[in-house]
């Protein structure tokens, strides 16, 4: 039972006896050995009973906190920061895109996600569940995509009949594959060039 009689004097209020209250450092256990379990085992390998075990824990520690290995993914990954920052108006398209490849670029570049992400997107097609659990990330992605191109054609820099579901592929790609799928370095310098070299891929597209 996760009774914390320091919660209780700290807020005052008092827990009912019997209820179980959610720690934070077991939360921590168990969110530090999901991830490790999943970048030893991939996803479809991943076993909530060796996550409780590993953290020291009851199996009803872990599920009293998510009711199955989809929910867990979906709640942790969305507390790493999977999803994308807006980056904001930056006064030309060209800066709007290199602000949005740096906040993709942070995102790669932490080491939990980066352990795990190429993985992820391999079993999106095997899980149906894990699908659903991180569409939330890939519709912010979109968003920020979106607010990007409206930006660009309001100040006539790409048409309006921009192929925005290439032009959210093209943004994302490249960084991805140099720094997920091959393990490559980007530093601000190879930002920048490919902001540019994107830019100018998406004036010619519409």
């Amino acid at each position: 039972m996760e009774r914390n009689r320091s919660d209780e004097r700290r807020t005052g209020a008092r827990v009912p006896s019997g209820a179980a209250v959610m720690r934070s450092d077991v939360t921590e256990k168990l969110t530090r050995e999901f991830f490790g379990e999943w970048a030893r085992t991939g996803y479809a390998g991943l076993s909530l009973e060796r996550v409780a075990r590993s953290a020291g824990v009851g199996k009803a520690a872990l599920y009293r906190r998510w009711p199955d290995k989809a929910a867990m993914a979906s709640d942790l990954l969305s507390q790493v920061g999977l999803t994308i920052t807006d980056a904001g108006e930056r006064g030309s398209l060209e800066a709007d895109l290199a602000a949005v490849l740096l906040a993709i670029r942070r995102v790669l570049r932490h080491p939990l996600v980066k352990r795990i992400v190429t993985d992820l997107h391999a079993e999106i097609g095997r899980t149906p569940a894990l699908e659903r659990a991180i569409r939330p990330f890939q519709r912010a992605r979109r968003e920020r995509v979106d607010a990007l191109i409206d930006r660009a054609i309001a100040r006539g820099e790409v048409s309006a009949t921009l192929d925005r579901e290439t032009a959210a592929d093209l943004i994302g790609a490249p960084l991805y594959w140099r720094v997920a799928v091959l393990g490559g370095r980007s530093d601000r310098a190879h930002v920048e060039r490919l902001a540019r070299m994107i830019g100018a891929a998406l004036r010619v597209g519409g």
